[in-house]
């Protein structure tokens, strides 16, 4: 069967709907393929399940931080009605909510594995074997995804270690859980299994979460070791072994050997790209799928193919590996492809709204542990390294009236980073209970640029933790000197 659509979107997660609706909108008849679950990662193995699996450990952590709601908390997390609500933020794992979506928007669902088989043709092959062969009149958008990295390590491909995807929809927990790597799926995984029980390992070569400011990472540990976590910061697995009764992990610096239930091993990504065919269309496979900022695929030559008909949206172009980021970049993506089907101009449409360039350094992001990590734009060591003359601005949260209110001894920590040359914010860091929801008032003020001289006009009320911005102002002085 060959059918004909002006667009194709290989992959239905968050970013491939996005692209496709808005496509769809832009007036483009759209196929939509999807191999696994309409929904994706976000959906079924990331986002959504690994935050269901955290909440009630938050909830209770939080109740115990208030003399009087402490008292009320006598038992202990129902484990069994964890994984249940966890179960129904996922639907079971059946998609049939999301097809209706993709039906009802006006999309074409095409169930199977697309090839590359020419320019702007595919060739879907479906579960049961049936073949199509899928034509784009303009434009095709690869929005893959990427998988677990599964480090070089003797033993571990053979050890059968869990993926996040493993831990996100485990229905029982094991007793010993040991976590390989130290970034923000192994933090929030180790948070979230040890507040249901597990006795946690974590195994890092580095610092958590060393990508965020140093006072981020050494919350989270410290936080990780009151729930009783065994840190081992600085080490590296050498071995691992799966044994009738576990999981060994060996490490490299002493030869310690930890010994658990199950082993995550959460040590990065890598793209979906190894098994679509590029190479039928001159690019590499299993490699990442670099961009213009109108997303289009950009060959070795750092210029778009032939024809400027090939985009990437989502984790499998690398600029930024957060389903937020990812449907940002879909909108863009889906009103560049409608512009151009209808030979209109790109770069000077309505707000740039047809590039994407938030992605770039301005990127939010929030870390669910306990307590939570919250940032966007730069960290003070990358704002040096990029050559901005900054000042960096600390503030102790615990001090302002709604942090007091909110828990008994509130503890945490904002940080914003200042570009001294134009008095602009570069980044901000908050570290706290539920600084989540501070992060996109300071996305807005790096975003826009917002001089400092008009945030102080930006009057935060009383009292609530957001008079933390009202404190990093007083703090950095009106005119510039504390």
């Amino acid at each position: 069967m060959s059918q004909e659509f002006d667009v194709i979107v290989i992959g239905a997660g968050a970013v491939g709907e996005n692209v496709a609706d808005r496509a769809v909108q832009g007036g483009l008849t759209v196929a939509l393929v999807e191999a696994e679950l309409v929904g994706g990662e976000c959906s079924y193995w990331a986002c959504m399940p690994s935050k269901a699996l955290l909440r009630a450990g938050e909830v209770v952590h939080a109740a115990k931080t208030v003399d009087g709601a402490a008292q009320a908390v006598t038992g202990d997390i129902d484990v069994a009605a964890v994984l249940k609500r966890r179960n129904s933020f996922t639907s079971d794992w059946n998609d049939s909510g999301q097809v209706d979506w993709v039906r009802g928007a006006g999309i074409d669902l095409v169930r199977g594995h697309a090839v590359f088989t020419g320019v702007k043709e595919l060739s879907v092959t479906a579960g049961d074997g049936t073949v199509s062969k899928l034509t784009a009149r303009h434009a095709v958008v690869v929005s893959t995804g990427s998988t677990a990295l599964l480090p070089d390590i003797p033993g571990l491909a053979e050890a059968a270690p869990w993926t996040s995807r493993e831990a996100t929809s485990a229905q029982s927990i094991p007793e010993r859980f040991t976590v390989i790597g130290g970034g923000v799926v192994a933090c929030e995984l180790a948070t979230a299994y040890a507040t249901l029980g597990s006795r946690v390992t974590v195994v890092s070569r580095g610092a958590l979460l060393a990508n965020q400011e140093p006072f981020a990472g050494e919350a989270v540990a410290e936080s990780l070791g009151a729930m009783g976590v065994e840190l081992h910061l600085g080490a590296s697995p050498a071995s691992v072994e799966r044994r009738p009764d576990g999981v060994v992990v060996t490490t490299l610096d002493d030869g310690t050997a930890i010994e658990g239930d199950e082993l995550l091993v959460a040590t990065g990504r890598l793209p979906r790209t190894g098994d679509l065919g590029l190479e039928t269309v001159g690019l590499e496979p299993g490699e990442w799928l670099r961009t213009d900022d109108t997303l289009l695929v950009l060959g070795s030559d750092g210029k778009p193919l032939e024809g400027e008909w090939l985009y990437a949206t989502g984790d499998v172009n690398h600029r930024a590996l957060l389903t937020h980021q990812g449907k940002y970049q879909a909108r863009a993506a889906g009103d560049v492809v409608a512009a151009r089907a209808k030979g209109e101009p790109v770069d000077d449409a309505p707000w740039g709204r047809h590039v994407a360039t938030a992605d770039h350094q301005s990127v939010p992001q929030v870390t669910f542990t306990d307590p939570q990590v919250a940032s966007v734009g730069l960290t003070a060591a990358a704002a040096e390294k990029a050559g901005h003359s900054i000042r960096v601005v600390d503030y102790e949260i615990g001090n302002v009236a709604g942090a007091s209110v909110h828990t008994d001894g509130y503890q945490g920590t904002a940080r914003a980073v200042v570009d001294e040359e134009r008095k602009v914010l570069l980044g901000v860091t908050f570290v706290g209970p539920d600084v989540q929801e501070l992060l996109h008032s300071a996305t807005v003020a790096v975003v826009g640029e917002v001089p400092l001289s008009r945030l102080w006009h930006a009057v935060p009320s009383y009292p609530t933790i957001s008079e933390v911005w009202l404190r990093l102002l007083e703090t950095y002085g009106r005119d510039g000197s504390a």
